[in-house]
């Protein structure tokens, strides 16, 4: 066989350069970018017409809105019609740079847009949830490769959605590169957008909220607890996982000084020290693939956000019809007394007509007519409020329905790889182990 060096400084050597590199230094897999199941449903949505991807990341410089120089990342959207390669032709496919503000400005379009829908979240704008040895630099090139394989996810997650995929800003946010913000405001959706004060004041002065809104505020406060504590306690393992290899790697050096001063123990020693380079330099594989599912769980974290805005809709919605239904009720109890002269309730204009007599008759008239009028209206009101309403009960109900399947899908495939992967890296220690032990039997 062949024998390994068994100076010191040859041993050194073979062992710096088995030794694993800085957990900084790690790159994410390119392949890893969507989730499978995603690759099952591709025919369906704007995904059958379309192959999307973001190729890459680039960083560059400019001025701001305040002439202020600044530094910011753009990322390369590919597309191609697939309609045409089915057809026989090979079409070029379609480049353009996005900002990442510019998938701000897009799915800010969609949640105001489609209100009922829970529009899937974009990836964080700077790092939560990490493990020390991570950087929380948004411009850290680790994290760049995230975010773009979370902004990719994004862009199929909304071209696989039965509405959002036949959006016609969304097609014009993937296949122009100039104009389309232009598109996008002046569809007027910012001035459609809800106030978060309205939101808050209707959230505690609804009267009567849906069973099954409810039900969906009590998912939503469940999924963000649930995935929050895993997350923390993941980034506590990660830590400590990360310590426990490199305890290996101590053992790794230690066995191979020592080995370049024994004679008969030598060969063991060395072989025991590879063993356990192997397994330390192992480490950055590992927290890499946890990386992975770390942001998969992290995205229905950021989920949990989207349908808190589904609700609030709800509870505005359902706010403003309450208050168009009682402003209607008074309106005809105002006409009621009006033209009987009974005052059921108290009120100034009652006290001042018994201290000064009643109006004339053509003041009467006159007040009756416009009081029909506003009653016209306030009915008119009412049926819109209680159309949109019921529009907004049904297609939120039926969209929390398929949330619900798509979550219980994806977490529990999630959670089942992750735990697969921590049974194969226990086994590979218990290996490592094994053959460590053959070399010191062997001594």
């Amino acid at each position: 066989r062949n024998r390994a060096p068994r100076d010191p400084a040859a041993a050194l050597r073979m062992r710096a350069g088995s030794s694993h590199s800085s957990a900084g230094g790690w790159r994410r897999m390119r392949a890893r970018s969507v989730w499978p199941l995603m690759a099952i449903q591709a025919g369906s949505g704007l995904l059958g017409r379309m192959e999307i991807c973001i190729a890459e990341a680039e960083k560059r410089s400019g001025k701001n809105a305040m002439s202020m120089q600044e530094t910011f990342t753009v990322y390369l959207i590919e597309t191609r019609l697939t309609d045409a390669a089915a057809d026989g032709r090979s079409p070029a496919p379609n480049f353009l740079w996005r900002r990442y503000s510019e998938f701000e400005l897009l799915r800010s379009y969609l949640t105001v847009t489609y209100p009922y829908i829970v529009v899937p979240p974009l990836p964080e704008k700077r790092a939560e949830f990490v493990w020390h040895k991570l950087s929380a630099d948004n411009m850290d090139p680790d994290f760049v490769e995230r975010r773009r394989v979370g902004l990719e996810n994004f862009l199929l997650r909304v071209a696989l959605h039965p509405v959002l995929s036949d959006d016609r800003i969304l097609h014009r946010f993937l296949t122009e590169e100039h104009g389309w913000k232009e598109v996008v405001c002046d569809t007027g959706f910012q001035a459609k957008a809800d106030s978060r004060l309205r939101a808050l004041n209707a959230s505690f002065r609804v009267r009567n909220p849906e069973k099954c809104f409810l039900e969906m505020k009590h998912y939503s406060d469940q999924l963000q607890s649930n995935t929050a504590q895993l997350l923390r306690a993941r980034a506590r393992v990660a830590d400590r996982l990360y310590g426990v290899y490199k305890v290996h790697g101590n053992y790794g050096r230690v066995f191979s000084e020592w080995s370049a001063i024994e004679k008969e123990m030598g060969d063991g020693l060395q072989s025991a020290g590879h063993h356990m380079d192997a397994y330390a330099a192992s480490i950055d594989d590992i927290l890499e693939e946890e990386e992975h599912y770390a942001d998969q769980i992290k995205e229905y974290l950021f989920y949990s956000e989207a349908l808190r805005a589904v609700c609030r809709k709800h509870e505005l919605t359902q706010f403003e019809l309450e208050m168009s239904s009682q402003d209607l009720v008074c309106k005809k109890q105002q006409r009621e007394e009006l033209a009987t002269g009974i005052v059921r309730t108290f009120s100034l204009k009652g006290m001042t007509h018994k201290l000064f007599g009643h109006e004339a008759p053509e003041q009467k008239e006159a007040r009756l007519r416009l009081l029909e009028e506003m009653i016209e209206e306030g009915e008119e009101t009412v049926r819109v409020k209680t159309a949109e309403w019921r529009e907004h009960v049904d297609k939120a109900c039926e969209e929390m329905r398929r949330f619900k399947e798509q979550t219980d899908r994806d977490l529990r495939e999630a959670l089942v790889n992750y735990a697969v992967m921590q049974i194969s890296m226990c086994k590979k220690g218990i290996q490592v182990w094994s053959n460590t032990k053959e070399c010191f039997l062997k001594m």
